[in-house]
């Protein structure tokens, strides 16, 4: 609960100021963080058949989402003056909701392999969704950001972690770790996923 929750409130924050940046009004901003925020863990909860999902079920999932993107509306001005901020709530909700989402397909049986793919939904899937809401390419599609690199290893972590050796407390920790400090790293030094090598053929 506890992980879920830190998860929806920086990804709603990410979304609401990602909503600002597009010159949303109010509702547009809610919308945005909300959509952002809940996004990633309604997606994981249809994959392990997890029915209805946590969001419908606990009213203070939606009520985080709400709250933040309220605050972000509300205090926007003073977070837009740090040129970046979008990104870093991005990426500790990236981190937080790939490792949350990885325990909850272990928790629900799944094969290691499935169990690292809902991790990485988890994380990507409200990006995903608010980047098309905007009619953006999505994060983890474009050549010039490395999302989903960093997302499958947090989730690799999580799951061989919980499978293997059965620590749930040091897997979360390392796996948000990791995914966040990658994710960072990438944003900062401009790092990028390999691209297919273009042979050039004779005319």
């Amino acid at each position: 609960m506890g992980l879920d929750l830190s998860a929806i409130i920086v990804l709603a924050i990410s979304g609401g100021l990602t909503a600002v940046r597009a010159q949303l009004d109010v509702v547009g901003v809610l919308v945005l963080a909300t959509v952002t925020g809940l996004g990633g863990g309604v997606l994981r909860d249809v994959f392990i058949g997890a029915s209805p999902p946590a969001a419908f079920l606990d009213g203070r999932y939606l009520l985080a989402a709400v709250v933040a993107g309220s605050a972000t509306f509300l205090l926007h001005p003073a977070l837009e003056r740090a040129e970046g901020y979008i990104n870093v709530f991005d990426a500790f909700g990236l981190g937080l909701f790939t490792a949350a989402g990885a325990v909850k397909a272990v928790d629900h049986g799944l094969a290691v392999l499935p169990a690292i793919l809902v991790g990485v939904v988890a994380g990507v899937g409200g990006g995903i969704m608010r980047d098309t809401l905007i009619d953006r390419v999505p994060l983890i599609l474009r050549k010039d950001e490395l999302y989903a690199i960093p997302a499958s290893a947090g989730a690799t972590i999580a799951v061989v972690g919980l499978t293997v050796v059965d620590a749930v407390g040091p897997s979360v920790v390392a796996a948000a770790s990791v995914t966040i400090v990658w994710r960072l790293l990438a944003i900062w030094r401009g790092w990028t996923a390999p691209e297919p090598v273009r042979v050039r053929t004779a005319t």
